[in-house]
């Protein structure tokens, strides 16, 4: 969209200039506002000088910039940023990165932001453009909502600025009309602007049949931007400050916007009047009227905000008093350009050209919370957005269809008017946390983290990085379980259930594996779960709590490596008769595989479980040879051998 209507809410007339050298002209086009005559007039003369000011570089990448010639902007911008490096102020650093973006070198964008932003020093701004950038990252690889058309009621001017009107359509527009046809606006050298009114076809939503909306209040300057209330009994829209058919300018000789409040009946307007914070000395318009008549919202560049443009808003009492303007503050206003509000259902939707986006201006929507302020702004994502000026956002009250407007390539004309309509959203959260090893209690990198369904069906996976965090997206209202993963480690799982909330974390959803070979003993080439003696009473085979403990370490290891079977061998010392020993460790052996198995272990994990008595002793202490009780307790021992993993 050509800057005037969106980024600077400012006009002027044609006035007379000297002309005596070619730099001369171009800087008096320039202060005119004749952005489109003066682009032209710097470029042939810049070609004659060999170190232009930066003053000069600075209008000359404007009058482009003003007429959304991006890359032809972005060539001055360039030069600018030679000349001038780190000293570039925030609003040319600004102006240069939306060009950049604007021919789609994001590379080179983010680059010039993360430089301006260390430059900058505040966390704040930092913190902002790394989840902005995050979001934006995780919008471009999500399916999209929205599905949208260009009009055919679109012309080769600019159409923009589609409202709803009762069961109809109003919308701003430069097409020619009668009237006017010879009136041309010096900035881009278009007609002035006039409110329109058409019919929507419900089936397709185009726009047909349409005719100049009120015409008793139609000037020869600009009317533009409406808003209604519910019963499309009155009207707020911006127009240009007009006295005796006459603009008013100031010292600078601009004319700025005012909004008109007014009463709709017969299709003529009647009881105009101005919104008691209209002044000559800045502008205020787009105004949007909540749908309960209670808000008003309004884009101004008046003094005392944060940006070229904020977005302000005033309370409406039943009697029509209106509160005193609210910046909308930094949530939402930039340095940049915030314009264009649409409030419906509780969501601010607005364009902006300071957020971290696509590029040029692009749609946000942003919840009202409970305490007055308003949520993080988020990025429709494509195609709502596009490398241009992406503006005008309206929806239904359903949220099914709506309207936006653009001057991205493919359009009939300068801005053009799309219909879309929006699908249902996907409804995603995140779930955060990080794998540690169970001994070191250190980050583990590269475990695999897969999430699946009730019905075992992989709803996501990734991997930890070098601290050990990771993050994967899952559907809402789901039970999630969550297993963790890594080669020659225990796996391990969790089971989340996730909320309602689109976009919302759940944290700290964090595992812990074991190193397999952390968990085993080997000794001569074979490999046995590390246990300390199984302990039973004497004489006795039933499981003691202290075997428990012990044996949890076997069925540990089991249920974390699935692929492993062992097979169970119990072994006593020399004391007692040697039937006797053979039969209790048997039966030691084989109450210790049923605990096992009692712990949900498959039988055929196990080979088997084998009492030997005292056949297999491991040091000298066999029968007649006197040992202490630290000898015997070496032979009375239970191996779990490892012949499977």
């Amino acid at each position: 969209m050509r800057k005037l209507y969106i980024l600077c809410l400012i006009l002027s007339v044609t006035f007379s200039f000297a002309q005596k050298t070619n730099l001369k002209k171009a800087d008096a086009l320039f202060k005119n506002f004749s952005y489109l005559d003066a682009s032209k007039a710097y470029e042939e003369c810049l070609q004659n000088i060999k170190d232009p000011s930066a003053q000069t570089l600075k209008n000359a990448a404007d009058s482009y910039y003003f007429i959304s010639d991006s890359r032809n902007a972005l060539k001055w911008y360039r030069k600018l940023y030679e000349v001038q490096g780190n000293n570039l102020t925030d609003i040319y650093y600004l102006r240069y990165i939306q060009s950049m973006k604007a021919v789609m070198d994001y590379d080179e964008a983010d680059k010039i932001t993360k430089e301006y932003l260390d430059k900058k020093g505040d966390k704040v701004e930092i913190n902002k453009y790394v989840a902005q950038k995050k979001y934006i990252d995780s919008v471009a690889k999500a399916k999209p909502l929205y599905t949208i058309k260009n009009l055919d009621i679109n012309t080769s001017k600019s159409d923009f600025g589609a409202t709803f009107f009762k069961d109809n359509v109003v919308f701003t527009s430069a097409r020619d009309t009668t009237k006017f046809s010879e009136k041309l606006y010096t900035w881009n050298n278009q007609p002035f602007l006039n409110l329109y009114i058409a019919e929507r076809n419900p089936a397709d939503g185009s726009l047909f049949n349409e005719t100049v909306f009120l015409p008793n209040v139609m000037t020869k300057y600009h009317e533009a931007t409406a808003s209604f209330d519910n019963k499309g009994s009155t009207i707020y829209y911006s127009t240009n400050i007009v006295k005796k058919n006459k603009l008013v300018v100031d010292e600078a000789r601009v004319n700025n916007f005012q909004i008109v409040k007014g009463s709709i009946v017969n299709n003529k307007l009647e009881n105009p009047q101005k919104v008691f914070f209209d002044s000559d000395d800045y502008s205020v318009g787009h105004p949007s009227l909540s749908e309960d008549g209670q808000l008003l919202f309004f884009a101004s560049d008046m003094p005392g905000g944060q940006g070229e443009t904020d977005l302000y808003m005033v309370k409406i009492a039943a009697d029509g008093t209106m509160s005193s303007p609210k910046n909308l503050g930094s949530n939402i206003n930039t340095i940049g350009n915030e314009v264009f509000p649409f409030y419906q259902n509780g969501v601010l939707y607005f364009s902006s050209d300071g957020h971290y986006g696509w590029g040029d201006l692009d749609v946000y929507e942003s919840k009202l919370l409970p305490d007055g302020t308003f949520s993080a702004p988020r990025n429709l994502g494509a195609p709502i957005n596009s490398n241009k000026d992406d503006f005008s956002f309206i929806i239904d009250r359903t949220g099914a269809y709506g309207y936006f407007s653009s001057n991205r390539a493919g359009g009939k004309g300068d801005d053009d008017i799309y219909s879309f309509v929006k699908g249902k959203p996907v409804c995603n959260q995140s779930i955060s946390g990080m794998a540690i090893d169970h001994k070191t209690k250190k980050p583990l990198t590269d475990v695999t983290i897969m999430a699946y369904n009730s019905f075992s069906e992989v709803l996501g996976e990734t991997k930890t990085n070098f601290d050990g965090k990771y993050a994967i997206e899952v559907p809402c209202n789901k039970v999630v379980k969550m297993i963790a993963a890594k080669l020659n480690y225990s796996s391990d799982d969790k089971t989340v259930e996730t909320t309602g909330e689109n976009g919302g974390e759940i944290k700290d959803v964090n595992f812990e594996l074991s190193n397999y070979d952390d968990l085993v003993v080997k000794k001569q080439g074979v490999e046995k779960v590390d246990v300390n003696p199984i302990y039973f009473d004497y004489d006795k085979y039933d499981i003691t709590p202290k075997a428990v403990e012990e044996l949890s370490k076997v069925v540990f290891i089991m249920q974390k490596f699935p692929n492993i079977r062992i097979k169970i061998e119990s072994h006593t010392d020399s004391r007692g008769k040697d039937s006797y020993n053979l039969k209790l460790s048997d039966n030691r052996a084989k109450s210790t595989r049923d605990y096992i198995l009692s712990q949900g272990i498959d039988a055929s994990r196990i080979e088997s479980a084998i009492g030997y008595g005292e056949t297999r002793l491991i040091n000298k202490c066999k029968n007649g040879v006197k040992c202490s009780e630290e000898e015997h307790v070496l032979n009375r021992r239970s191996d779990f051998i490892i012949i499977q993993k």
